[in-house]
């Protein structure tokens, strides 16, 4: 495939989904044969140190002998993560009121927690004794 037909492809229907500093693109093109497959881009915004921004984006070409596979694949790891761990986003990176629970809060939630240091596994060395 020349690069000119690639420039030159048609979209056919597209739809962009934005979901932070990521936006995805879906988009329905043509082949030469006038066949249709789907792209999907994911687009990230990154910030240089100087205030300027740059994108990285990655792209998927699905076609049409495969959509059955992926599809039943993709709602399987779907239903896989919802399944063990809900719904709810629990990162810190999409919740701004989200609070890491410290060493000990996980301590005390699991029993092990006490007033009295954890135990060390090595000895404090004066290093004016060598």
């Amino acid at each position: 495939m020349s690069d000119h037909y690639t420039m030159e492809q048609e979209e056919i229907f597209s739809k962009v989904m934005r979901a932070g500093r990521r936006t995805y693109f879906f988009d329905v093109r043509a082949t030469k044969a006038g066949d249709y497959y789907l792209t999907i881009t994911e687009s990230k915004k990154f910030t240089n140190d100087d205030g300027s921004f740059h994108y990285k984006k990655h792209k998927i070409y699905l076609y049409k002998e495969d959509f059955s596979e992926f599809k039943d694949s993709l709602e399987e790891m779907i239903n896989y993560i919802i399944d063990e761990k809900g719904e709810e986003v629990i990162s810190e990176r999409h919740q701004k009121d989200f609070k890491k629970e410290s060493d000990n809060e996980v301590a005390q939630q699991i029993g092990t927690a006490s007033d009295e240091p954890a135990p060390s596994n090595f000895t404090d060395i004066d290093f004016d004794d060598i």
